[in-house]
């Protein structure tokens, strides 16, 4: 039988589970541990030893005495002094390194890291990335710009093999791509609703924040990424402080967030800037002019709603798309969302935990592929 006609279908085969060593598959648990702990240490051991007691995931030849101890020695754990006084254990730049790490392969898979990376618009010209795309010469096109291939191809079609002559009328130039730089803030709120009602919405989207950090610095290091947090005021964090970050007994002053996140794309030389807004409750709260904080976590306050559409329209005439990504399927917030974003003329998604980290990596892979005008 003519191997072509071969049926096709799936083929099942067994499982085979990844052989890790007892340290690895510990320490993947620990890091997912440590991320729910926002960082303490004691406390994901504490969490590590219940799942061990119940699963077994220790033996009389490698304890959790012997992991803490390969931790140490690998150099994911420090000595520290605590706020009490008392010498303890705490996680290192290299163990943040490797949670932010293993954030974005959860999320975003294995990206391969790549050179350099800007971002393509839908511009052609005398770029520096090629596009695929041939055109005939023209004058002022620069040397480095001409396909040498097709031109070579060219002038045999044109004068023949024997008696090889290169014209300009041969000439074919391949075209390239404008490449532009982007800036993001990434805006998570840590208002107090985030962990309401038994469901934890922190660590999701903690997680996105390592995973698209991971994913900038690594694949596109000439943009820039800035995340803020906003609960009663806002504030920018770090990168290795995304680990450690809790939720507070704050309202959410979107107001606030928005300020900052514009007062820091202003600071930014690149033309295109946008900002994420990682959100799952209604804004509950603003300052005023003399200092006060003006709060009413009752419906949605007018005053309240109000600043934040003004906000919305001010980051438009910035030219700043304001993607909002809501962590909640209230109507009635979600009629909030809408209108601000009409105020924007932005983008709202409306999703689960789940999807979070899958939308902001498409999202932002759509907006480098465009000007942002």
């Amino acid at each position: 039988m003519n191997k072509n006609d071969a049926k096709s279908g799936f083929v099942f085969t067994k499982h085979t589970p990844k052989d890790q060593s007892p340290f690895d598959k510990l320490f993947d648990i620990f890091q997912e541990l440590i991320t729910h702990t926002s960082g303490d240490f004691d406390e994901a051991m504490d969490w590590l030893k219940q799942i061990d007691d119940e699963y077994k995931l220790t033996t009389e030849d490698y304890t959790l005495d012997d992991f803490v101890e390969d931790l140490k020695k690998k150099g994911y754990l420090r000595e520290e002094i605590k706020m009490d006084g008392k010498s303890g254990l705490a996680i290192t730049e290299k163990t943040e390194r490797a949670i932010r790490k293993r954030a974005l392969e959860q999320i975003f898979g294995k990206l391969r890291k790549s050179g350099a990376g800007n971002h393509r618009t839908k511009q052609t010209g005398r770029g520096d990335e090629q596009a695929g795309e041939f055109r005939d010469y023209r004058f002022g096109d620069s040397l480095e710009q001409i396909s040498m291939t097709e031109s070579f191809k060219n002038a045999q079609i044109n004068h023949g093999i024997g008696d090889f002559t290169l014209s300009e009328n041969d000439l074919v130039v391949e075209e390239t791509m404008y490449k532009t730089q982007m800036s993001t803030v990434l805006m998570i709120d840590i208002s107090h609703s985030m962990i309401l009602y038994g469901e934890d919405r922190i660590t999701p989207a903690k997680k996105v924040a390592m995973a698209l950090s991971e994913f900038i610095t690594t694949s596109y290091p000439k943009d820039t990424l800035d995340i803020l947090v906003f609960g009663n005021d806002a504030w920018p964090i770090k990168i290795k402080d995304l680990p450690y970050l809790n939720v507070g007994p704050y309202h959410t002053n979107t107001v606030a967030g928005l300020q900052l996140a514009m007062d820091l794309l202003r600071r930014k030389r690149n033309t295109n800037k946008q900002i994420f807004m990682i959100t799952d409750g209604k804004p509950s709260c603003v300052r005023l002019p003399d200092g006060r904080y003006y709060k009413n976590s009752n419906g949605l306050d007018s005053y309240i709603v109000n600043k934040c559409y003004a906000m919305a329209s001010q980051a438009r005439k910035l030219h700043i798309p304001i993607t909002t990504f809501m962590i909640a399927e209230d109507p009635y917030l979600m009629q909030f969302v809408e209108h601000f974003t009409a105020a924007n003329q932005g983008k709202a998604f409306y999703t689960g935990l789940k999807g979070l980290g899958e939308m902001i990596f498409s999202d932002y892979e759509t907006n480098r592929r465009k000007r942002i005008k």
